[in-house]
């Protein structure tokens, strides 16, 4: 990835992917100038389909925001922070990010579930 900006810039991604956590959800939004869309695109589902090769992979969607400007979320749910780690640290992942087009900004955070009575469970 050309660019990351953190959620949470105190306690980026590299931060919390040493803490032991299970089960996570990777939240990333990713910005990008519209003429890279398609071809960000083909890497997100390059990467997608490397991600669900990974143990401890369970799950992942990519949502485009309505209007002009393309901005994608992506959620991803892991077994754990350890096998997320596992995967975001893997060489062929590293190496894949620098395919994705240069205006490709990712703001990538880890998240748990928090259950509320009546509402969420965790």
């Amino acid at each position: 990835m050309s660019h990351l900006r953190p959620m949470d810039p105190a306690f980026p991604i590299d931060r919390q992917i040493e803490l032991e956590a299970s089960p996570v959800v990777l939240i990333n939004l990713f910005t990008l100038d519209k003429a890279d869309e398609p071809s960000f695109l083909e890497v997100w589902q390059d990467d997608a389909a490397f991600m669900k090769r990974q143990p401890g992979f369970i799950s992942t969607q990519l949502h485009r925001a309505l209007g002009e400007n393309p901005t994608y979320l992506n959620y991803a749910v892991w077994e754990s922070n350890a096998h997320f780690r596992a995967a975001f640290i893997h060489p062929e992942f590293r190496a894949k990010t620098s395919a994705y087009p240069s205006s490709a900004i990712a703001s990538p955070h880890l998240f748990q579930k928090v259950a509320v009575a009546d509402i969420c469970v965790a």
